[in-house]
């Protein structure tokens, strides 16, 4: 446990002591219970050692969120507890990320389960967090994809003492993956052989703005630093503007990646620019979107975590090879038009080109595809009210040698949703 969490935890038990320090505590406390039901399934097509990724498992999420305790400064503690069940595997098809299982016997874990504490200390508007907690920004985006989230060990502030501003800064040592119950290091994905993967560090850095410059636009910057592995800026923008009987959102998100200190992952020198435009009118959604990355290396990011490009969603790639020019179209549809409300559909493909791989997996100049199908509902009233069913579809395809990371497969993913708060 994070020393500064020890040292916060510490304090409660005598701000406690006080019933009416205590108040805000006890009252403005939440806890919840989440189900997931969650089946994977990824169909390797051509010649591999492995034909398919698939398994079936079942995981609970208990949260508790106290609230703060009375006081120019309050004090409170999150806990959060998970558990992941076995439904089915075998040895020849894990790897799913769903359950963590043995390389030696490749045999899945029947179960497995973690708890994380967080310390947690407010004044006027601005909280900071100690010991487990979780980030969702554009250069730590931790994995909420699987079966259990990834978590994260460390600090993080985060301030809207400034109107119109929100301020982000942290410091972390340690991940949980998705399908771990282990704190590790962190390291660069590197499929493809893009970096050194087995490379870690066990300190990054970021800190960050959200700026509302208007009630449309929403403005953007990080920074953030993976010591002796690689160092990343993002600039970004959201515009919302009314467009005849609809609207149009633009969603620019640009990154700038370099080396830091000893270099361990290797070389790491990437531009991002990614654009996408959606259009809204009434029950439909259609957008369109670009992203043109340039340098002599892929984007770098966390291992385990979902690197927020414009591709974001997609089930089978990133679309973030070095030189890799990809575009999309994607278009949403809300059935409540229809009068079905809670169900919703999604078709989307993403097309790249252009990219740079290693000599053995193909060199230069090739070329990946992928389409997304994506159905879900929510039980809007009756017993099973807030149930969500989701299931998508994966179609992908490219012209990488045999021994690349990525390789063509179709993919299923189903999962069932629940939850219900305890109080």
């Amino acid at each position: 446990m994070h020393p500064f969490m020890l040292r916060a935890l510490g304090l409660l038990p005598f701000v406690l002591l006080s019933p009416v320090c205590a108040a805000g505590f006890v009252e403005d406390s939440k806890a919840s219970l989440t189900a997931r039901n969650y089946y994977f399934d990824r169909d390797f097509k051509g010649t591999s050692a492995q034909s398919a990724a698939r398994e079936w498992a079942q995981g609970f999420i208990v949260r508790f969120n106290s609230g703060f305790t009375e006081g120019p400064v309050g004090f409170g503690l999150n806990a959060q507890g998970m558990l992941g069940i076995k439904l089915d595997s075998s040895p020849d098809r894990v790897g799913t990320g769903l359950l963590p299982y043995d390389p030696a016997s490749r045999e899945a874990n029947d179960e497995y389960s973690e708890l994380g504490l967080t310390a947690k200390m407010k004044v006027s508007k601005t909280e900071l967090q100690a010991g487990t907690i979780s980030t969702l920004l554009p250069v730590m985006f931790a994995s909420p994809s699987r079966l259990l989230p990834q978590t994260l060990r460390g600090t993080y502030l985060r301030s809207e003492d400034i109107d119109r501003l929100t301020l982000h800064a942290g410091w972390l040592d340690r991940m949980n993956q998705r399908d771990s119950s282990n704190y590790q290091k962190f390291s660069v994905a590197a499929p493809n052989g893009r970096f050194n993967g087995k490379a870690e560090s066990d300190q990054f850095l970021f800190l960050g703005a959200d700026y509302r410059w208007s009630d449309a636009l929403t403005l953007k910057y990080y920074h953030a630093t993976l010591r002796d592995l690689y160092r990343k800026d993002f600039v970004g923008f959201e515009h919302v503007q009314a467009l005849g009987a609809g609207r149009l959102k633009s969603d620019v998100r640009y990154f700038v990646a370099g080396e830091d200190g000893a270099a361990n992952a290797g070389i790491v020198d990437n531009r991002n620019l990614g654009m996408m435009f959606t259009y809204s009118l009434g029950a439909h959604a259609l957008g369109a979107g670009y992203m043109h990355l340039s340098g002599d290396s892929a984007m770098p990011y966390v291992a385990g975590t979902e690197p927020l490009v414009v591709t974001e969603g997609s089930l089978s790639s990133e679309f973030i090879n070095a030189d890799e020019r990809s575009w999309q179209v994607k278009y949403d549809y809300d059935f409540g038009g229809l009068g079905v409300p809670g169900l919703k559909g999604m078709l989307r493909y993403i097309d790249g080109s252009n990219i740079s791989l290693p000599t053995a997996l193909g060199g230069d100049d090739r070329h990946e595809r992928e389409t997304d199908v994506e159905v879900s509902y929510v039980v809007q009233s009756g017993t099973f009210k807030g149930v969500g069913l989701r299931v998508r579809h994966a179609w992908y395809r490219n012209d990488f040698a045999p021994a690349a990371t990525f390789r063509d497969g179709n993919e299923l993913r189903v999962n069932v949703d629940y939850t219900l708060a305890l109080w």
